[in-house]
């Protein structure tokens, strides 16, 4: 589990790319030094587990379904990332419920800077009905605020502090972005769809009786 609250920003120094995987090599000096093999880390949202590291750089693996479904297979040498570890009981919920399973991805259509905030049209193909004005969305792992919602797209602001302390203020138009939905919207949608359609739940005395168990 993760906040959205990036802690480091990473670069990328090797990137072993097979079909459908990849092992990346991820340089990093600041969460290297409370790190463990088998540790969660959220690399541009997208939670990934060490496999080994260094004391400037750490190893993980990016499985065929991370591979098809976020834009990490996009990623290039010495591409910034950003990094979070995962949330310790005792740390400050500073951002929102972030679980690293990016939902999809999506694209940037326009930046525009206004005084001190900068805004972000990102265009998606699925997933608006977990949005809403003032809502939470991951973007790149990074927990920010909904700013508009439209027919196919959304709209994020970036305050200068996101910008200097995440690679999303780099972005330009036309680049993927990785996004994670709120997860209280989705078990909401969940919820909602059950009680539309209930499923029986475990065994029951019919479904004994309709696969012959019972007389």
């Amino acid at each position: 589990m993760f906040t959205g609250i990036i802690q480091e920003v990473g670069s990328m120094i090797a990137i072993n790319r097979q079909e459908t995987a990849m092992q990346l090599t991820i340089a990093s000096e600041k969460l290297t030094k409370d790190m463990h093999v088998g540790d969660s880390i959220s690399v541009n949202g997208v939670c990934l587990t060490v496999t080994s590291f260094t004391p400037h750089a750490f190893q993980v693996d990016v499985m065929p379904e991370t591979f098809r479904y976020s834009s990490l297979s996009a990623l290039r040498s010495s591409e910034a990332v950003n990094l979070e570890p995962a949330l310790q009981p005792s740390g400050r919920l500073g951002g929102h419920f972030v679980s690293g399973h990016v939902d999809t991805s999506g694209t940037i259509l326009s930046i525009r800077d206004e005084y001190n905030a900068r805004y972000i049209d990102i265009g998606v193909t699925e997933g608006l009905q977990y949005l809403m004005k003032k809502g939470s969305i991951a973007v790149d792992g990074v927990s920010l605020t909904v700013f508009e919602v439209e027919d196919d797209l959304f709209t994020i602001s970036l305050i200068p502090e996101t910008r200097k302390a995440t690679i999303l203020g780099d972005k330009k138009a036309g680049d993927p972005v990785n996004l994670e939905f709120d997860q209280l919207a989705k078990y909401m949608e969940r919820l909602l769809d059950y009680r539309k359609n209930p499923e029986p739940a475990g065994i029951t005395t019919e479904t004994l009786a309709q696969h012959g168990f019972l007389d």
